[in-house]
């Protein structure tokens, strides 16, 4: 991976770890920092989406380089 590339799964991963955080320290309290948002009218081309996750399909890369 380029140094740009992994910059950028740092940065998501980083924030994403905030999230996590916040939402763990607001469970139980009223009113927290997260809120989930919700399409009122979700596109129906995502209704098959399916999240991927970085950290396998990095291994799987990873894994097929070496077999290079």
């Amino acid at each position: 991976f380029t140094p740009a590339h992994e910059e950028n799964v740092r940065f998501i991963y980083e924030a994403w770890q905030c999230v996590e955080r916040d939402l763990r320290s607001q469970m139980g309290s009223e009113r927290g920092l997260v809120e989930e948002y919700v399409e009122k009218m979700p596109n129906p081309s995502l209704k098959a989406f399916k999240p991927v996750d970085l950290g396998d399909l990095k291994r799987r890369n990873t894994q097929d380089a070496k077999k290079s």
